[in-house]
């Protein structure tokens, strides 16, 4: 089997690259030939270095820095992307077997559709979040800090001010979307959804295009070590981008009502707003194995409020992972690996809840609740083989053309 990978990265330091490069090392060490496919120039994880994956470059840019009209012209339709693409997958030693395409909005743009349309392989997408509909990516009105009820591109939706960066960039991923749509029209994707809340939205958001729901868990990259000792620690934690819709804002403002301290780890618009308040301690940037070595040591709890509709946080999992309580969003799609009570708390992503959260986590309850998510955890870990297995067989379930007629549910045993 040759599976073709596209992503826009090829390191780690997002969600999306992160799956689309774990997913890559694990169907590798499975057997499978891969073609990891990088669109826009930079770091190679080391993790792509393995026999059986060949990895190539298409050489864009990210289209946010070039110039104002050029980034939003490429970000509409980027033909040269697309006859970069066109010509490597002409050009492989043997077809694709599946195209499976991660990212495809920072360089590729809606270009990208044609191509893998007309060359007559199965696509696979995987939703890391809501590119396919909403036109700011994660149905979230950034103007009023809530999640998005209007209708994708209806004319609400259209004249709506809700992007981060401003009206013009909102205009431009307008017309994107509306781009995107007619480049969708008539064709069929397989659609691989990392938490079942996303599966349950999906039909409110998608358009009219021709859809195959599959459900896969994203894979975690943790090794079994010693547990974390949240009884012994102090600190609420955050890990990730400081953003408000990821409620980084939250967890300073319910630390500090629960009188507890608030370690920070990432980088971000917040950075400045949270590094002033006297119970916060910032660490910035630090690799994955530096995070959970830190957060096993000094973490109470981890906290991931995340206001907007998350697919799949991989902190979640990785706090559970490590033996450590999770203070999880109810509109987080990772939330559904929390047992509410058990392994941690989910809650409404609101200032009074999560510090009532934090308040009930004395020593003794964390050391319970650590206990518990380290051993459900690792009763059904969310490896990178686990992953790898569940994509072989959705690979072929997609090849041999079944389309099941309930969504095809491929993911690791259940926590709860």
């Amino acid at each position: 089997m040759h599976i073709v990978i596209l992503a826009e990265f090829a390191v780690a330091s997002g969600g999306a690259e992160k799956v689309a490069v774990e997913s890559a090392h694990g169907l590798a060490r499975a057997g499978i030939d891969i073609t990891y496919i990088q669109a826009i120039d930079g770091a190679v994880d080391p993790l792509l270095d393995h026999p059986n994956i060949r990895h190539i470059t298409l050489g864009n840019a990210d289209i946010w820095s070039r110039p104002p009209m050029e980034a939003a012209l490429s970000g509409l339709w980027n033909w040269q992307s697309a006859a970069r693409l066109r010509s490597i997958l002409g050009s492989l030693p043997r077809p694709a077997d599946v195209i499976h395409l991660h990212q495809w909005t920072r360089s590729l743009s809606p270009s990208v559709f044609p191509v893998l349309f007309d060359s007559g392989v199965p696509v696979a997408v995987t939703l890391h979040d809501y590119f396919l509909s909403c036109p700011n990516g994660v149905y979230y009105r950034f103007d009023q800090d809530r999640p998005c009820g209007l209708r994708p591109l209806s004319k609400s939706c259209v004249v709506a001010p809700c992007d981060p960066r401003s009206r013009f960039h909102k205009a431009i991923r307008v017309g994107r979307s509306v781009v995107q749509s007619r480049a969708l029209r008539r064709r069929h994707l397989d659609l691989v959804h990392v938490c079942d809340a996303s599966l349950r939205r999906a039909d409110d958001l998608l358009g009219s295009f021709s859809v195959t729901h599959h459900r896969v868990d994203n894979p975690v990259r943790v090794e079994r070590g010693v547990r974390a000792n949240p009884a012994g620690a102090a600190a609420i934690a955050y890990v990730g981008r400081l953003t408000r819709e990821k409620g980084a804002d939250l967890v300073a403002e319910a630390a500090r009502d629960a009188g507890m301290p608030a370690l920070f780890i990432g980088t971000g618009p917040l950075e400045a707003e949270l590094s002033v308040q006297p119970h916060v301690e910032m660490l910035g940037w630090r690799s994955p194995d530096e995070v959970w070595t830190i957060l096993a040591q000094r973490a109470r709890a981890v906290a991931a409020p995340s206001r907007w509709y998350e697919t799949g946080p991989l902190t979640v999992y990785e706090a559970l992972a490590t033996g450590l309580p999770v203070i999880a969003s109810d509109r987080s799609g990772a939330a559904e690996k929390v047992v509410n009570g058990v392994t941690g708390y989910v809650v409404a992503p609101e200032r009074t809840t999560l510090a009532a959260a934090f308040q009930n986590l004395d020593a003794m309850t964390a050391e319970t609740l650590g206990r518990s998510a380290h051993a459900r955890y690792w009763n059904a870990p969310m490896s990178i083989d686990a992953h790898a297995d569940a994509l072989v067989r959705l690979y072929r379930r997609i090849t041999r053309n079944v389309s099941p007629a309930t969504p095809d549910v491929l993911e690791t045993p259940s926590h709860r």
